[in-house]
């Protein structure tokens, strides 16, 4: 949809919502669904504007993993475990996947159901197929298949909250994706992955099985590079463990790396950071969102999760990243210390960014806008 009066973007985008309506109707959605799931879809420039540009910043590796592996996420992670065991249980046995990797997957994708997504996901889509691009047609495709969902009965329409492209539900599946990989396990009839914390765990396992997760192996290692190492690095340059270890890495505790198990060696921080050699059990976590981070971040809760330690190694930074809860504490701080955010939800927006930074300048920091542990500790954070 081009530029244009508001009233001229308006009417283009509302012709757009009715042709899409007709074209869903067409492919064998319910008319009365149809109707209801795209009436009212508004021009939504946050939507647009997600699938265009990139964040503000880049978020470090240390922030990314201090947000997501918190100790409140370890904690919860922890009393679902037992809450769900009969439920995770029955999962692993079936699938073969590890209940810990299954737990954390749903506690970092919705935080273990809490918080589902922003946008009522129907009409995100319309906005992604209204606003053009090379990608309309792929964003079509996951709403009309969307509608078909609800059309079925699996998941009655109001329940279709989640991210900005489409994912929804417990541990937040596009919807070609729940096509082909959600499952019926609470055996109702229904492959319900938004109140069905059943059929959403083992979707989830199925998902990772069929992406190629491997029982018999680890995920990966937290391992310690020799000095000075310039060797091989990226995860699909994969060697035995033996090779590795003829390489000079050992792992954390100093035992040699030994065995056929091919691994690859990533370095999310640098060569001054942690080190991690990783299995085809981390493409598999990996194949869930295609991101380094993102795969470690699912690796180390699972470890946590099933009594194993937190990284040993530290993150090469003198501003380490906050918790969630320091997160929501720094924001009040702000607010205390006259740099006026709003009110604390524990999101760091474009308002708190800029909170942030006008704090940073008044103590003589370097400014960055970064929700980090100096700032927090200068406005009083302990």
């Amino acid at each position: 949809m081009g530029a244009g009066s508001p009233g001229a973007q308006g009417a283009s985008f509302s012709s757009c919502v009715a042709a899409l309506k007709n074209q869903a109707v067409r492919a064998g959605v319910s008319p009365q669904v149809a109707e209801r799931m795209l009436s009212g879809a508004r021009y939504d420039e946050k939507v647009v504007r997600f699938s265009t540009s990139q964040p503000e910043y880049e978020t470090p590796i240390w922030d990314y993993m201090a947000f997501l592996v918190d100790p409140k996420r370890i904690s919860d992670g922890k009393e679902k475990l037992k809450k769900h065991a009969r439920t995770l249980a029955a999962v692993e046995k079936r699938y073969g996947v590890d209940k810990h990797v299954v737990v954390a997957v749903w506690g970092i994708e919705s935080d273990y159901g809490q918080f589902r997504g922003d946008f009522y996901t129907p009409h995100a889509l319309a906005n992604l197929v209204c606003a053009g691009g090379r990608r309309a047609k792929y964003f079509k495709n996951e709403l009309i298949t969307t509608m078909k969902i609800a059309s079925r009965g699996d998941v009655p329409a109001k329940h279709f909250e989640g991210s900005w492209a489409g994912a929804f539900g417990q541990t937040q599946f596009m919807p070609t994706t729940y096509e082909r990989l959600a499952v019926d396990f609470d055996g109702d009839g229904r492959k319900d992955l938004v109140t069905s914390i059943p059929d959403a765990l083992a979707s989830t396992a199925n998902f990772l099985k069929k992406a190629g997760w491997n029982a018999a192996l680890p995920w990966g290692y937290e391992v310690r590079l020799p000095s000075g190492y310039n060797g091989h690095v990226g995860r699909k340059k994969k060697a035995s463990l033996t090779s590795w270890g003829n390489r000079g890495l050992t792992r954390m505790d100093g035992r040699p790396l030994k065995g056929g198990i091919d691994a690859g060696l990533i370095l999310p921080a640098g060569r001054n950071g942690p080190a991690f050699l990783v299995t085809r059990n981390f493409e598999a976590l990996r194949s869930y969102n295609a991101s380094d981070s993102y795969g470690l971040a699912i690796a180390l809760l699972s470890d946590i999760l099933s009594g194993g330690d937190p990284i040993k190694a530290p993150w090469p930074t003198d501003n380490p990243g906050l918790s969630r809860a320091q997160r929501l504490e720094l924001q009040n701080l702000l607010n205390k210390n006259g740099f006026h955010v709003g009110e604390a939800d524990g999101k760091i927006g474009p308002v708190t960014r800029e909170g942030i930074k006008k704090a940073e300048a008044k103590y003589g920091m370097p400014v960055t806008g970064r929700p980090a542990w100096n700032i927090y500790q200068a406005l009083g954070g302990k």
